[in-house]
C-alpha cells in the first residue's frame, strides 16, 4: 500500500469516546497542534450504554474534570433531561449527582465543540501502527496508508479493539451498537511491548416508549435543588424528564435460568472477565439466588425518540428468550424491543505497563486512556482522557507532569490503582476505594483542583475568575459564620432543632457544631443573606465535619513524606540487598514513582519499604 503524510502534529489522540474527547481538547486547548482520528464521526462521544453521567463516585469524577477545565461536566449539564443526588441520606463524602443525559444532543454538542476547537482537526479513519523511532512516538499510521507524524500520541481505543458482539450462539466482529471494530492495532501493540487481555461488558435492550405500561411502575421524578455539575453553570434546569423504576418476579427469573444453557456467560462462548459491579440480569439471578425481584429502571434515552433504556437488564441472551424475558416483567408485558441486548469482548491492555501519567513505559510519548486501561464507565474514561491529554502536552512543553495523588483527587485514586495494582476485571470507580472521602467531596472540587488546571494552561480566565470568586465567598462564609448570635437567639435556634440551649452567645458555627442546620439560621438571621447556595453548602460541610477533616489532614501530611521520596527511575531493584524476590519483581513490573507508590504495591510490604528507605539515604546524590 502506498503511504502518503497527512501531516505534522505534536499529539494524535486515536479515538473520540470520552476519553478521546477529553484528550483532545485538553491538548488542543493548551497550544498542541493536535489530531483526533476516529472509526466514525457519528460515534463521538456516544454513549453505547447507559445515556447518563455521574452516579457513585462517578459525579464526584466529573466535577473533578470541570474544575481541571475538561469538558464533560459542561457538556452533561447542557444535555441533561433529568437530574438527582444520589445517596443524599447518608454524609457528604458519598453524595453523588447524576444526571439522565439525551444521547443524541451528547453526541451532537461534543461534535460540536470538537469541530470549533482551536488546533484540532478530527478525522475518520482506522489506526493501523504507531511509529517508533529510538524508542520514542513519530507517528501514527492508518489503514489507507495515510501518515501523522507526532510527537505523541495518545490510544483512547475504548472497547473497540478486535471488538465481538456476542448474542446467544451469534458472535459478530462488531463495535458497540453496530458500528465496526478497529481489527489492525492490537498486533502493533503488541510487538510494541503491550500485555493485552480480553475483557466484557454488555448492554441492556432498548424497547419502544409507547409499549410501556407507566401505570405499572413508580414515577422516578427529578429534583432541582441540586447543583449542576459544572461550576460555569448555576442551576439544573427546572423542566425535567420522569424516569420509572419496576422490578423483576419470579417468572422473570424462571425464563432465565430455564434458559442459562442457551447464555454465553454459562455455556462458555464469553471468555472475557467481565465488570463485578454492573453484571449481567442472568448473573444477578445465579448469583443473588435469594432475591424475589431486582431493580429495573426504565429512562428515556432522548428527547427525539422513542427509544427507552432498560436499565439493569442488561443480557446476551438469545432474542427470543429476551423477548420472553423483557415481556415477564411489569410493566413491560406487550413491550417492542427496539434494540436487542448483547455482551461485548474487547482487547486492553495491563495498566502496571503505564506510568502514574500514563505514558507507556516501553515507548517515549505514546500515552493511553480510558477503556484499553480496562476501566468501565464513562466518567473513569473522561478522567484518565484529560490527563494523559494533559500530560502529553505538559512533556512537549517541556514542563513538569501533572500526577493527582490519592489525597488530591478521586482521578488520583483511579489512576494509582490502575498503574499501582492494576485490575483483572473492568474497574470502576467507587467512594470505597478512597480513603481520604471526606476531603474528596463534590462540592469542593474546585478548591483542590482548578489552581492545577489553571498552572497546566487548561482552565480559561472565565473559570478561574469564577473559581477565585467562589473560593473568596467561601473565605468570607467562614468568617461570617463565626461572628456569635445574641444569647436569645442562639437558643431559640438551638430549641428549633431540638438541641438543649445553651444561655449564652454562640456563633453559628458553633450551632453547627451542635447540630442545627444552616438554613435554618439563615431564614431566622441575616447571617450569608448574599451567599449562593453552594457557597453555604461548603461552609456547613467544613464545619460540620470540621474534626473529621482535621485528623484527615494530619494523616495525609504524614503520608506525604513517602509520597514526596521520589525513587530514581533507573533504579535496579534486583542490585538491592534485604528485598525479597517477591518484592523485587514486583518493584521492576510497576517501577513506581516514590516510596508512597511502592508502599501500595501488592506483594510489597513494610519492611521491604523500609529497605527501599535506607538504600536511598545510603545513596543520596550528596554522598557520593
Amino acid at each position: 500500500m502506498n503511504t502518503f503524510t497527512e501531516g505534522q502534529f505534536d499529539i494524535v489522540v486515536i479515538g473520540a469516546g470520552h476519553a478521546g474527547c477529553e484528550a483532545a481538547l485538553a491538548a488542543a486547548r493548551t497550544g498542541m497542534k493536535t489530531a483526533m482520528l476516529t472509526l466514525n464521526l457519528d460515534s463521538i462521544a456516544f454513549m453505547a450504554c447507559n445515556p447518563s453521567i455521574g452516579g457513585t463516585a462517578k459525579g464526584h469524577l466529573v466535577r473533578e474534570i470541570d474544575a481541571l477545565g475538561g469538558e464533560m461536566g459542561i457538556n452533561a449539564d447542557e444535555t441533561a433531561m433529568q437530574f438527582k443526588m444520589l445517596n443524599v441520606g447518608k454524609g457528604a463524602a458519598v453524595q453523588s449527582l447524576r444526571c439522565q443525559s439525551d444521547k443524541n444532543a451528547y453526541h451532537r454538542r461534543m461534535k460540536y465543540v470538537l469541530e470549533h476547537t482551536d488546533n484540532l482537526r478530527i478525522v475518520q479513519g482506522e489506526a493501523a501502527r504507531i511509529l517508533v523511532e529510538d524508542g520514542a512516538v513519530r507517528g501514527v499510521e492508518t489503514t489507507y496508508g495515510g501518515i501523522f507524524r507526532c510527537r505523541a500520541a495518545i490510544l483512547a481505543t475504548g472497547v473497540y479493539l478486535n471488538a465481538q458482539t456476542i448474542t446467544g450462539d451469534v458472535i459478530k466482529d462488531s463495535g458497540p451498537n453496530g458500528f465496526a471494530p478497529a481489527t489492525e492495532l492490537t498486533a502493533d501493540l503488541v510487538g510494541l511491548g503491550f500485555n493485552v487481555r480480553r475483557f466484557k461488558t454488555g448492554t441492556p435492550a432498548r424497547v419502544d416508549f409507547r409499549t410501556i405500561d407507566l401505570e405499572k411502575c413508580t414515577v422516578q421524578a427529578g429534583q432541582t435543588d441540586v447543583y449542576p455539575f459544572s461550576f460555569m453553570h448555576s442551576a439544573v434546569p427546572a423542566g425535567q424528564t420522569d424516569c420509572y423504576l419496576t422490578y423483576t418476579n419470579a417468572a422473570t427469573h424462571r425464563v432465565i435460568l430455564d434458559n442459562l444453557d442457551r447464555s454465553p456467560l454459562y455455556n462458555g462462548a464469553i471468555s472475557g472477565t467481565g465488570p463485578r459491579y454492573c453484571p449481567s440480569i442472568e448473573t444477578k439471578v445465579v448469583r443473588f439466588a435469594d432475591k424475589e425481584r431486582h431493580q429495573i429502571f426504565i429512562e428515556p434515552e432522548g428527547a427525539d425518540t422513542l427509544e427507552a433504556y432498560i436499565q439493569g437488564m442488561s443480557s446476551s441472551l438469545p432474542h427470543d428468550v429476551q423477548r420472553e424475558m423483557y415481556r415477564s416483567v411489569a410493566g413491560l408485558e406487550h413491550c417492542d424491543i427496539m434494540r436487542y441486548a448483547y455482551a461485548i469482548e474487547y482487547d486492553c491492555i495491563d495498566t502496571l505497563d503505564v506510568y502514574p501519567t500514563l505514558e507507556f513505559k516501553k515507548v517515549r510519548g505514546l500515552y493511553t486512556a480510558g477503556q484499553i486501561n480496562g476501566t468501565s464507565g464513562y466518567e473513569e474514561a473522561a478522567a484518565q482522557g484529560l490527563m494523559a491529554g494533559l500530560n502529553a502536552s505538559l512533556k512537549l512543553r517541556g514542563m513538569e507532569p501533572l500526577v493527582l495523588g490519592r489525597d488530591e483527587a478521586y482521578i488520583g485514586v483511579l489512576i494509582d490503582d490502575l498503574v499501582t495494582k492494576g485490575t483483572d476485571e473492568p474497574y470502576r470507580m467507587m467512594t470505597s476505594r478512597a480513603e481520604h472521602r471526606i476531603e474528596l467531596r463534590q462540592d469542593n472540587a474546585d478548591f483542590r483542583l482548578t489552581e492545577k488546571g489553571h498552572a497546566c494552561g487548561l482552565v480559561t480566565k472565565e473559570r478561574y475568575a469564577r473559581y477565585l470568586q467562589r473560593k473568596a465567598d467561601f473565605e468570607r462564609a467562614l468568617e461570617e459564620l463565626r461572628s456569635p448570635l445574641p444569647a436569645d437567639v442562639a437558643d431559640d435556634l438551638l430549641r428549633g432543632s431540638g438541641i438543649a440551649p445553651a444561655g449564652r452567645p454562640l456563633s453559628p458555627e458553633d450551632l453547627i457544631k451542635r447540630g442545627a442546620d444552616l438554613s435554618r439560621i439563615c431564614a431566622a438571621t441575616h447571617v450569608l443573606q448574599w451567599a449562593d447556595s453552594s457557597v453555604k453548602e461548603s461552609a456547613e460541610i467544613e464545619i460540620k465535619y470540621s474534626g473529621y477533616l482535621k485528623k484527615g489532614r494530619e494523616q495525609i501530611e504524614k503520608a506525604k513524606k513517602l509520597e514526596d521520596r521520589l525513587l530514581p527511575e533507573d533504579i535496579d531493584y534486583s542490585a538491592i540487598e534485604g528485598l525479597r524476590l517477591e518484592a523485587r519483581e514486583k518493584l521492576e513490573k510497576v517501577k513506581p514513582r516514590s516510596l508512597g507508590q511502592a508502599g501500595r504495591i501488592p506483594g510489597v510490604n513494610p519492611a521491604d519499604v523500609a529497605v527501599l528507605m535506607i538504600y536511598m539515604a545510603l545513596n543520596r546524590p550528596d554522598r557520593a
